[in-house]
This record gives C-alpha cells, sequence and structure tokens, in this order.
C-alpha cells in the first residue's frame, strides 16, 4: 500500500492520552434489524480496555434517525425536517440506552451529549461544552456525543459526524480520532469504482492533489463521504490530533487497529496543546489584565489565572475572547481566553474566588484565566 512519505510513523492507537471514536450509522444500525447489539456489545470491550489503559475516550456516534426511523416504521428514502427530528428524538433515547447497557457492566458511566454547530461556534457555549466534557473525562465517564437533530435546521448543523467527531476532538484536546466508517482508509479514488485505486497508509499533508482524490458516499446509510473526512482530518490536524480511517464493521474494531488493520492515518505536526497555544498566541487581544507580583509568580509555576491577582482590567471583552496578561510594570506576560465579561471581570478582579457567588449573584468558575487557555 502507499504511503505519501517515509518520514512519518503511524500512531499507536494504544498509547493514545485522549482517544475520540466516531462510529457511523450503518455500523450500528441494520436497515432491518436495528441496532446490532453483538457489534456493539465488542466495541465495548475495546473502550474498556483502552479505559485499563488509562485513555480517556468520548464517542461520537451516529445513528439515533436510523434507529427512530426503523422504530417509527418510517419508509425508505429521504425523510422531510420534520420526520428526521421525530426519528432523532425516538432514536436519541434508545441509543443512549444501548452504549449504557454495554459500557455498565465494564464499569463505565456514560454520558450523552448533544450538540449543535451553533455550539461551536459561538465562543460562550464552546467553552460551556469544553467545560463540561473536561468534567465528565475527569470523572471517568464516556461522553457519547451526538448532533442535536431534534432541533438542528440546516443553518445549525454540522450535517456529518465526521467533522462534529473532529471538532470535538479538538475541544477536548484529543490526541487522536479514529473514524470507524464503511471503507478501511483514503485511497487515490473510489475503490469500489476504479480496481487500481490505492489506499495511503500514512498522510503527512492534505495537499490539492490529496483533496481532488476524494470521492462521493458509498454506504446507502452514512452521509459522509471522503470530502467530509478529509475536513474532519483538516481540522483535527490543525488542533494537533492525529486521525484514522479504517473500517470498522469488524468486532473489535480498535483491537484491530493496534494489530495492524489497513488504515490511513493523518498525522498532526504538533500534540494538541502546542497546537491549542499557537491558535490562543495568534489571536488579537480584546482587553488587558493587570497582575500583581504573585499572580506573576503563580502563573510561571504553571497556575491558572484567579481573580484575586488582578489589579487592573481594561478593554471590552466577552466571555471566551482573547485578554494580553501584564506584569505590574506593564510589561506582556502573554495571552489567554478569559472566562467572564470584561463588566464582570472589572467586579471580581482583586476578590477571592469564593466571592464570586456574592458578587456576581451566581457561582462563577474559580478560574478568570485557566492555565489550559493561556499562553505565557
Amino acid at each position: 500500500m502507499a504511503t505519501l512519505t517515509a518520514a512519518r510513523s503511524a500512531p499507536d492507537v494504544r498509547s493514545a492520552r485522549r482517544l475520540v471514536v466516531k462510529i457511523g450509522s450503518a455500523l450500528l444500525v441494520d436497515r432491518r434489524a436495528g441496532l446490532k447489539q453483538a457489534w456493539l456489545s465488542a466495541l465495548a470491550l475495546d473502550v474498556a480496555e483502552a479505559k485499563v489503559r488509562g485513555s480517556d475516550v468520548v464517542l461520537v456516534s451516529s445513528g439515533s434517525i436510523a434507529l427512530g426511523r426503523k422504530i417509527l416504521g418510517l419508509p425508505d428514502g429521504a425523510l422531510t425536517l420534520e420526520q428526521s427530528q421525530a426519528a432523532a428524538a425516538v432514536g436519541q433515547i434508545r441509543l443512549a440506552r444501548a452504549y449504557e447497557e454495554v459500557l455498565a457492566p465494564h464499569g463505565i458511566t456514560t454520558a450523552q451529549v448533544l450538540v449543535t454547530l451553533e455550539d461551536t461556534g459561538d465562543r460562550r457555549r464552546y467553552l460551556n461544552s469544553r467545560a463540561t466534557m473536561e468534567t465528565l473525562l475527569s470523572l471517568g465517564v464516556v461522553p457519547i456525543v451526538n448532533e442535536n437533530d431534534t432541533v438542528a435546521t440546516d443553518e445549525i448543523r454540522f450535517g456529518d459526524n465526521d467533522r462534529l467527531a473532529a471538532q470535538i476532538a479538538v475541544t477536548v484536546g484529543a490526541d487522536q480520532l479514529i473514524l470507524l466508517s464503511d471503507v478501511d482508509g483514503f485511497y487515490t479514488a473510489n475503490p469500489k469504482e476504479d480496481p487500481t485505486a490505492t489506499r495511503f497508509d500514512v498522510v503527512d499533508q492534505i495537499t490539492p492533489e490529496i483533496e481532488a482524490m476524494a470521492g462521493d458516499p458509498i454506504s446507502g446509510l452514512s452521509k459522509g463521504g471522503m470530502k467530509t473526512k478529509l475536513l474532519a482530518a483538516r481540522t483535527a490536524v490543525a488542533g494537533g490530533c492525529a486521525m484514522a480511517i479504517m473500517e470498522g464493521s469488524t468486532l473489535r474494531p480498535l483491537k484491530a487497529l493496534a494489530e495492524g488493520a489497513p488504515r490511513t492515518w493523518f498525522v498532526p505536526t504538533a500534540d494538541p496543546q502546542v497546537a491549542r497555544k499557537r491558535w490562543i498566541n495568534a489571536m488579537k487581544p480584546k482587553g488587558e489584565l493587570v497582575l500583581d507580583a504573585g499572580a506573576v509568580a503563580a502563573l510561571k509555576a504553571g497556575k491558572s489565572l484567579l481573580p484575586a491577582g488582578v489589579t487592573k482590567v481594561t478593554g471590552s471583552f466577552g466571555r471566551g475572547e482573547p485578554v494580553a496578561i501584564l506584569s505590574p510594570e506593564g510589561a506582556v506576560l502573554g495571552k489567554g481566553l478569559v472566562r467572564y465579561t470584561s463588566a464582570e471581570a472589572r467586579k471580581i478582579a482583586g476578590h477571592r474566588s469564593g466571592e464570586i457567588e456574592a458578587i456576581l449573584g451566581y457561582q462563577g468558575r474559580a478560574a478568570l484565566v485557566h492555565r489550559d487557555d493561556m499562553v505565557i
């Protein structure tokens, strides 16, 4: 099989610190029989093994509409928007319960997380989503993520779970994203139409030539073709996350991947934390936070910025927007994404985190700028 370059080695899924796995509808749902219970139970073994190795795991799962339309007896073919939303409303309950039932015997708690494109496009919602996911993962929970098809319309949809999975991977700072698909990798052409098509083992860079090789969806259930997978790969690698495309119908697909199953890896040039820091550093600050000497020392020791260490707030900014972080003398120490608006920051500056609720009237976050959202 072809490799774009021999300079980069393929990642090992067993070494993932934080792993996002995307599951397509065709893998999970049979048109006539419904949920593929045996396959899902086998995937649960893969997830359990990853958790034992110390990996955080997030599952981005299609299937709610496919399950719902089966339960409701809706006909094959295109559904109206209202039919799709109704099918999703029924299918989401069944999908969440199915994951809970297969993972609970392994001692794994699951959570359902439903998102729309607006949730990642709006900075406040993005920070809320990120904080929620981080808390779930820190508690050992496996989030089951899906697009909120019960309320999403074309204007606020991702439209496919490949791109949603890539965005979730970047949001949670994952180092690996696995797209379980109906094809075993990225080819020079559609292998079902061109018998001479060759699969890439590793792609170091998504060039215009690579983009030209993308084809259309193959499966009747799946919406994501190679074009959407390349868009997902762009998002993932830009965030420092390696992404693999593999055929997922085999039982224990992650085990098969670890043992050398055919796949294509798209590899980044930096890890997720480095990529995120670069992204933050490239932003134009909307305001400034002036610190006292104690806060400067705390930041240099790797701590988050608490309101008590801020002596002055300037500029006008919203929650999640970039601000410059200054020393007592006015020297720029770095940049960060602030967790409060400029008006709120002025009110709580110089106060302890325990006083935030009394000042603002609600229990806010302890840090003004979290260390993960900061470049010093």
